[in-house]
């Protein structure tokens, strides 16, 4: 990763204690880029924070204007983290840097609302790893839940029932991030508004056990992205020793207000900083000034998406590099160019030094000697650098959902699928066994309104909506 600019160093934080530990706040952030995108029917498009009802348009954003400033910070938030994860010592495989919200939902007459749901990119895509993580390794999945003051208690109970690696910061001062969904002027157009001031996350909420994460899932600007990962490697760096450091793998999913032509620079500059940028389908097309729909049936054109990945790849330097495009009822797309694989941080791999010979080469001078010194190391072996080149992939992987009739609400499916996916990437999976997690964990969050449901079956094996995830993700298997 090429030169990332180092932050001022940081007081450590504790992050395991089961006691409360007070720190000073960090300011509310109430910057628009940070909202997630809308989605588009019953695949992984949809997304938690704001999104689209099935097959219908792209909802505008308008948050209230008094409901969006910064409230006054207080002076002290109280962290806590849950028990299961301060007993346990299971190393972080995933890490989100998406937000908290609680969600109510409004719905077309005669469907009753529904309130205080758990909601937000951070919730889903911690859920979505937290699938393929039963106990012990639940307390593997990283996140932070931002409480105000009017934080429902039941809420609590549920995120602790996941036994997630969950940090609590209860800030008695402030109100929760809340979000309404609902319809606005007619039942065609779903929208989505802040109706409290929302709390962005930065590399400094991260706890010194979270920045050493193997994954890290950012929604945000391409401009922002950079500066997470800089600013995250270089926190990293400060707790992780030299000799055992390594580089995590860094999932951007970018926000869709700054999914324009204007910003594809910007977006080309992020790509050699990230191992996958997942876009959905309207994200894409929207950096190359397009719909990314089928003009003549107005659906998802899957076209469309492999011509925007064409040309974005095309444009980057012989290097690896990954798409994953979600595209709804379609499934999601793998664009992964050939070319030659990541090197390692040439930062932290020690390179032997060379050596160097005065003086020029005589009549005598015995040139198989003389090479053979210069490129063997200490134990005779000759050194040269291996260069290993991807051959790369284009391939549609399809839903998990074929009959929409299962899809109940598609909102946080695109998050939840980052968050399978990236767990799986963390696992050591390569990329195409990652998409079929990601695949599964959205067929999860779109089965309800809300969170899918914990629970047992007979032989006490964990189960969501009463089925077992592996079996699921078996099944799914067999079907690619």
């Amino acid at each position: 990763m090429a030169d990332l600019a180092e932050r001022p160093a940081l007081e450590p934080q504790v992050d395991n204690e089961k006691v409360p530990v007070l720190q000073e706040k960090e300011e509310i952030d109430v910057e628009k880029t940070e909202d997630p995108d809308q989605g588009k029917d019953g695949g992984v498009t949809a997304d938690a924070d704001a999104d689209a009802a099935p097959g219908e348009a792209e909802a505008e954003e308008e948050p209230k204007p008094d409901a969006t400033q910064e409230q006054s910070p207080s002076d002290v938030v109280e962290n806590t983290m849950n028990e299961d994860a301060a007993q346990q010592n299971v190393p972080i495989d995933f890490v989100t840097m998406g937000m908290f919200i609680i969600d109510d939902i409004d719905f077309v007459p005669p469907t009753e609302p529904v309130k205080d749901i758990l909601g937000g990119a951070g919730t889903y895509s911690a859920l979505g790893a937290r699938l393929f993580s039963p106990p012990p390794k639940s307390t593997s999945v990283g996140w932070i839940v931002d409480q105000g003051s009017d934080f429902p208690p039941s809420l609590s109970t549920l995120i602790d029932s996941w036994s997630t690696s969950a940090l609590f910061r209860h800030d008695a001062l402030r109100l929760t991030t809340r979000g309404w969904n609902g319809y606005e002027g007619t039942a065609e157009k779903r929208a989505f508004k802040y109706m409290t001031p929302k709390k962005r996350l930065t590399a400094q909420d991260l706890t010194p056990s979270l920045l050493q994460s193997r994954s890290f899932h950012l929604i945000c600007s391409p401009n922002r992205c950079r500066d997470l990962v800089a600013e995250i490697t270089s926190l990293r760096k400060k707790v992780v020793p030299a000799e055992s450091y390594t580089k995590p793998i860094f999932i951007w999913e970018p926000v869709p207000d700054l999914c324009t032509p204007d910003e594809l620079l910007n977006c080309t500059n992020c790509l050699p900083l990230v191992d996958i940028c997942s876009p959905n389908h309207a994200e894409l097309a929207g950096f190359m000034g397009d719909s990314g729909l089928d003009p003549e049936t107005g659906e998802i054109s899957t076209l469309a998406v492999e011509r925007a990945c064409e040309q974005l790849l095309a444009s980057m330097p012989l290097q690896s590099f990954s798409l994953v495009v979600r595209a709804g009822e379609k499934g999601c797309y793998i664009a992964k160019n050939g070319g030659r694989k990541r090197g390692r941080d040439q930062k932290t791999t020690k390179r032997r030094k060379k050596d160097y010979t005065r003086g020029g080469l005589q009549h005598d001078t015995d040139m198989e000697a003389l090479f053979a010194g210069l490129l063997q190391d200490a134990d005779g072996i000759v050194a040269r650098e291996e260069i290993e080149v991807d051959p790369g992939i284009e391939k549609w992987v399809p839903a998990y959902h074929t009959d929409s009739a299962k899809v109940i609400d598609p909102t946080g499916g695109g998050n939840t699928f980052l968050g399978g996916l990236g767990v799986a990437l963390a696992r050591g999976e390569g990329l195409e066994e990652a998409v079929a997690w990601g695949a599964v964990a959205a067929s999860f969050a779109i089965e309800q309104v809300g969170v899918p449901t914990l629970g047992r079956d007979a032989e006490g094996c964990e189960t969501w909506n009463g089925q077992n995830v592996e079996a699921r993700l078996r099944e799914f298997r067999e079907r690619l």
